[in-house]
Order: C-alpha cells, then structure tokens, then sequence
C-alpha cells in the first residue's frame, strides 16, 4: 500500500528507533578496544648527575591491558544491546504499519457513514414530500380544509442532539417512529380519524431529518480528527487530503493457530532474548573484570655526556623495560556487580513471561475481532438483500394499495442501516487482519 511504503520512510518513530540502533552499533567498537596508553614526559630544569653522565629527560610510555576475555565479553554485550535496539526498530515499524491501516479503514467507515446518512435524508425528503402530498388530500372531516393546511418547513425542525453513528437509522429509528404512531395508515388518509396523524408523520420525519443532518455534522468533525491522526503517523500536515476508495472488499488471509512457534519472531520477545544474551556476556566481563590488569611501558632517559666521568657508559641513553599490575583487592564492588547483572537477568525473564501472556492475549482478541467480523459480513449481506426486496415489495403497493408510509420508512432506514454494517463489517475484519499479521509479525509490501 501506498501510505505504508510512506509511513516507513517518514514516521518519526520509526527513524528515531532506527538511528537509536545505528548509535548502538557504533558502542561495539568503542567497548573492544584497548585503554588508551599512558605516555609521560619528565625534564630536569637542572641535569642530574649521574656516574655515566648527566640526566636531563626521562620518557615513559605505558600499555594496560585487561584480564583475557574481557573486551571480547564487552563486543559481546554491546552486540547483542544492538540487536535488541534492531528489534525494537522492528517492532515500531510494524506497530506504525497497523495504526496506518487501522486508521485508514476508520476514515472509510465514517466516509461512508455520512454518505449513508445524506442518503437517508434525500429518502426522508421524498417521503415527507409524500406525506405532504397525502395530508393535503384527507378529505375534510375536522373543519379544517386542505387549502388552509400549512407545513412548516424541514430546515425548522431539527432536534438539540444528535446520535452518533448509525443510531439514528435502523431499527432504532424506525421504531421511533412506529412507537410514536398513534395507529396505522391504511388507505389513502395518514390516519383513520383525521388528518393530525399525517401531520404528526410530517413532524416526525423533519425531526429525522434533522438529527440526521447534525449527526452529519459530528462524523464530519470525526473524520478530521482522524485524518489529523493518521497524517501524523506518516508526518504529513494534519490537512493533507487522504485518498480513500468508495468500496473496500474483505482481505483474502487465513490466520495460524495460535502455538509456541508463533511468537518465535515476535520483536518485542527477541529483543528480551538479545538482552537476556547480553546480560550474559556482561556477567562474564564483571567476572574478568575482578581479575588484575597488567600493563606493559618502557621508560627512556636522556643522558648527556659528563666531562667528569671515565666510564663507558659515558652519555649513552637507558631504556628501562617495565611492567605494572593491578591488584583488585576491594571485592565488594565487583560482588555487587555480578549481583546486579543477576537481578537483571531475572527482571528480563519475568518481562519476557508478562510480554508472551500478554501476546497471547491479544492474538484472542484479534481472533474474536476476526471471527465476529466474518460472521457479521455474512449476516448483514443477507440481511441487506432481504431488506431490499421487502422494500421493492412495498414501494410497488404503495401507489396501489396504499401501504403504511410509516412502513416504507422503517424499512429504508433498516436497508440503509444493513448497508451500512456490512461497510463496518468488511472494515472490522480487514483491521482484525491487519492486527493478526502484526502479531504474525508480517510486513505489508
């Protein structure tokens, strides 16, 4: 997909997990290598006398080296910190990768939610004009004439909350207005007593019609706060338009039963394991560590000739060989050293028990999303279909048998409900998909 390849080169998150990584790689050089040597310079602002000449200089140059093993061990930890650095780069990658899709397929559902619900209002429009048009022509049993019969306009008349979602539509709408139907319609008349029934179904629809338009308003505001978030993750101005198909299908992919081999590439538990790796290898360099030091110099002293001196070593140079040791008698600190890199091996075991219970976990969770989604896209599609037909039954019996309008409007509204649940639907199993592949540990290309 087009907005991953963008999220994995520009998300901040995942750069700044990979320059972290890139840093650790450069610690194994610094840790391998040996102490700096220790060269010294000493001039007598007055010669030395000596029996072979005259001192004037004394150069020493010293190597330390640590005990056999240790800047191995050292490479070794920081290696392995690297490698963990290297998980956690890849663990935000595809974290990174699911908050895109998750993100994408909310911008779709609430795109297509307004979309249902401004057809909803152009269904409730023709309606009312219906209903309108059937008020007008009850024949006058109330005194009143249709000629002096007036309808307040739809933009009126609007409620001061508005549901969210599809809570409007549906079921819940239609039996709003089915509970607040006083009696049936049949025949030709909104009502068998009188015309202030279709009356009341003219008010009833224009209430729908505007709590259906401030719903409107609210998925409108959603749909920028989304798309502010899902710019963020590919950092992009929080206004850049987002490119999103009228239709979605449901992916093609077969999830793995849930066993130990599943988490085997799991990041966040190989970086645990790299860590684990690494606290061995500290351990050992602590243990070297409280093993004596030896260094080796040599130590040159400048020697003039003496007038004074007969000997044959008159005014020759001295090269003195030297060798120095450590002597590592406080234990304590090295005790409390090996002690500390225990306590950090069992911190990492048990974090690593916690983070694999709490994987599997969330591959249930992402089961039940996926299951429940695939039930209900096929439950809905069925349901879509029937609803369908049932309204083709009675939009063609309205014009001859006079159908309840009340029923027609119940009806759309399910259809339109249905429709809408199956968009929610294939969106929720395609994000459940996209959960499980995370969790799989498969990179989206």
């Amino acid at each position: 997909m087009y907005y991953l390849e963008i999220s994995a080169k520009n998300n901040p998150t995942v750069l700044q997990k990979f320059a972290e990584y890139q840093a650790a790689l450069q610690k194994v050089p610094q840790v391998g290598s040996l102490p700096d040597p220790d060269i010294s310079v000493g001039v007598f602002l007055s010669p030395m006398e000596q029996l072979g000449g005259n001192q004037v200089a004394d150069i020493r140059l010293m190597q330390m080296f640590p005990w056999f093993g240790v800047l191995k061990n050292a490479k070794d930890e920081m290696s392995l910190m690297a490698k963990a650095k290297y998980e956690l780069f890849r663990d935000s990658k595809l974290q990174v990768y699911y908050d895109v899709q998750r993100s994408w397929y909310e911008l779709h559902k609430v795109k297509q939610n307004i979309r249902i619900s401004e057809k909803n209002i152009e269904l409730l429009r023709t309606i009312e004009r219906l209903a309108i048009v059937r008020f007008k022509a009850v024949p006058t049993g109330s005194g009143t004439t249709p000629a002096n019969r007036t309808i307040p306009p739809a933009s009126t008349q609007s409620s001061s909350s508005g549901s969210s979602g599809m809570n409007t539509m549906g079921g819940n709408s239609g039996t709003a207005v089915s509970n607040q139907s006083g009696s049936s319609m049949p025949g030709t008349s909104m009502g068998s007593s009188s015309g202030s029934s279709g009356l009341s179904d003219v008010y009833r629809i224009q209430i729908e019609i505007g709590d259906l338009q401030n719903n409107i308003e609210l998925l409108k505001s959603q749909l920028n706060t989304i798309s502010a978030q899902f710019n963020s993750s590919l950092n992009r101005p929080p206004s850049t338009t987002v490119s999103i198909p009228d239709t979605i299908i449901a992916e093609n992919y077969q999830p793995s039963l849930l066993s130990d081999s599943l988490f085997v590439k799991n990041p966040m538990l190989g970086m645990l394991q790299f860590e684990q790796q690494s606290l061995e290898a500290r351990k050992q360099m602590v243990t070297r560590m409280s093993y004596p030091m030896v260094g080796l110099g040599l130590n040159y002293s400048l020697i003039n000739k003496s007038e004074m001196s007969t000997s044959a070593m008159n005014g020759k140079d001295m090269i003195m060989p030297m060798v120095t040791v450590t002597l590592p008698i406080y234990r304590k600190k090295y005790k409390a050293m090996q002690i500390e890199t225990d306590y950090l091996k069992s911190a990492n075991s048990q974090n690593y028990k916690a983070i694999s219970n709490s994987l599997q976990t969330e591959y249930y969770q992402a089961m039940q999303l996926y299951q429940d989604a695939q039930r209900r896209i096929k439950l809905y599609d069925d349901q879509f279909h029937l609803a369908s037909k049932s309204l083709d039954i009675m939009f063609k019996s309205f014009a001859s048998s006079g159908i309840n309008l009340t029923d027609i409007l119940r009806v759309r509204q399910q259809t339109l409900d249905y429709e809408y649940r199956q968009i929610e639907a294939v969106a929720d199993y395609n994000t459940a998909i996209a959960w499980l592949k995370k969790l799989n540990c498969i990179e989206v290309n």
